[in-house]
């Protein structure tokens, strides 16, 4: 008989982009070397033996245990679990599937642990502190896909927790409450004389790019490329100065210098065409649109099992500078 722990209904305690899934956390946060509660959910119409993987985020295979429909316990399924946890402290997925196939989005595994902290030294260069390295436990969630309808048409975008947790975790969090509801492209700075295309902001709910969520996040050193469709942190001068406001990049050689400096966490998979009609927008002084287009909101929905799913998009050769 496989470890089964009664717990309380996921929906009645999870925030609602955990939405339904086929590993269901029965709460957020888990402190280490304890019980990991999930419910087990058989999509309706599935047949196969059911199983449930521990993934990397390259989606590839840690371990795969075999399981049964309803309450389960993920610490004591996998042999090793916390101890994996407290020395590679890196963001895994539990995948269910069904004989060798897929089903549900991945949950997210995200350690809980101690950050390093981004801090500017003379001449403003910036430099990184840490102290103890603690993991304390895990933040659990269903993976979910960021659509960014605006008035250009919609972006969808892949979070990568495994480049940013923390950045990703507020933007969910903040598109979940609906922060970005009629919100502007305040800044469009596409091709410049001698210079690429660069990016697309918005996120100001007061349209000047001044304003935020009224908290700071502290910068994350993600190794995610500034390319084109990348989403990532608008700050000030200050590197933990991260809020709500955000930029798509525009393309490689004019986003390139941003790496290690702002803290790139997502990358658009659908929505191009969205994001050449907000660039070619006419703009006046300060890079500002004439007349802006809007984020009419951002939904969350579920994402594709893991290991499947569309690829980043690419800036199209028609629209690159000079072409």
């Amino acid at each position: 008989m496989l470890p089964r722990l009664v717990i309380a209904s996921a929906a009645s305690v999870l925030l609602s982009f955990h939405a339904a899934s086929q590993v269901m956390p029965a709460r957020v946060y888990y402190g280490i070397d304890r019980p990991v509660p999930v419910e087990i959910v058989r999509p309706a119409g599935v047949q196969g033996e059911l199983s449930v993987a521990l993934l990397s985020p390259e989606s590839a295979e840690l371990a795969r245990v075999p399981c049964e429909a309803g309450p389960a316990d993920l610490a004591s399924l996998f042999a090793g679990f916390w101890q994996d946890e407290a020395t590679g402290a890196s963001v895994r997925y539990a995948q269910l599937y069904a004989g060798e196939t897929p089903v549900g989005p991945g949950l997210v595994l995200q350690p809980l642990v101690t950050p390093e902290q981004a801090y500017l030294a003379p001449q403003q260069e910036l430099r990184w502190r840490s102290g103890m390295r603690v993991v304390s436990g895990l933040r659990a969630y269903i993976d979910q896909l960021a659509v960014m309808e605006t008035s250009e048409g919609a972006v969808t975008f892949r979070m990568r927790p495994d480049m940013a947790p923390n950045t990703v975790w507020n933007f969910l969090t903040l598109a979940d409450g609906g922060y970005y509801t009629d919100v502007i492209f305040h800044r469009i700075i596409g091709e410049r004389p001698n210079r690429a295309p660069f990016v697309i902001q918005a996120g100001d709910p007061r349209g000047e790019g001044v304003g935020g969520p009224g908290y700071f996040v502290d910068l994350e050193r993600s190794t995610l490329p500034h390319t084109f469709g990348v989403l990532s942190m608008a700050r000030s001068t200050d590197p933990n100065s991260n809020g709500s406001q955000v930029f798509v990049c525009l393309s490689r050689d004019g986003t390139h210098f941003l790496d290690g400096k702002y803290t790139s966490f997502a990358e658009a998979v659908d929505g191009a065409s969205a994001i050449l009609a907000i660039e070619s927008v006419e703009v006046g002084a300060k890079d500002r649109p004439a007349d802006p287009p809007v984020i009419e909101r951002v939904r969350l929905v579920e994402a594709p099992p893991r290991g499947t799913g569309s690829e980043p998009i690419q800036r199209p050769e028609s629209a690159n500078p000079g072409r």
